[in-house]
């Protein structure tokens, strides 16, 4: 097994949308007070991916997975393989198992408002304001762990660096019609275990 430590910088800001589900408040005879403005202002920073100790990390999927979609855009053939492509061995024979602290405290973070539908479907009826949080700029090592050895070492950075630019991380990333998430790579350095 390889190791890639590569260290990533941002080209764009980075937000997060993780899954909350806080209820509203309610009072003894659990009777809803608080508006839905007022628990977007109290919880939007439950969309963020934080640990115990309040620090904003990137999900280690979240890389991962921009290097399968990257492999499947480009379905670059395996020289010698006949029409055989790379996607497979991104998909089975990468990852990465660590969290990527960011360094900021949850309380830190900006929130970007938005006007979205309120169902979450591109061009539904209904829209309601929203609060996702921002980082703006970043700059992180990230390990990924190559089992496959198909995965030569300048096609892994050529994926990685394709998945920088048009792939992205994060909500509202180049994948999802949006321009957040992207990434450059800065510096790799190779280990074997």
């Amino acid at each position: 097994m390889r190791i890639c430590e590569a260290i990533l910088e941002s080209l764009t800001p980075y937000s997060q949308s993780r899954f909350s589900d806080i209820p509203r408040l309610t009072n003894k005879e659990g009777a809803e007070i608080e508006t839905a403005d007022d628990h977007e202002r109290r919880t939007w920073r439950e969309r963020l991916h934080y640990g115990s100790d309040g620090i904003i990390f990137i999900p280690p999927m979240a890389f991962k997975n921009a290097l399968s979609e990257i492999a499947k855009f480009r379905s670059e053939q395996i020289p010698g393989k006949g029409k055989a492509t790379y996607t497979k061995h991104f998909e089975a024979g990468v990852t990465v198992m660590d969290c990527v602290p960011l360094g900021i405290h949850k309380d830190q973070a900006e929130g970007e408002w938005l006007f979205v539908p309120a169902d979450g479907r591109r061009g539904s009826g209904k829209r309601v304001k929203k609060c996702f949080p921002v980082v703006r700029e970043w700059k992180a090592t990230v390990r990924f762990y190559i089992i496959d050895d198909v995965i030569t070492e300048p096609v892994f950075e050529r994926h990685l660096a394709g998945a920088g630019m048009f792939i992205g991380i994060g909500r509202f990333r180049p994948r999802n019609n949006g321009f957040y998430g992207r990434f450059k790579v800065v510096k790799v350095k190779w280990l074997e275990e």
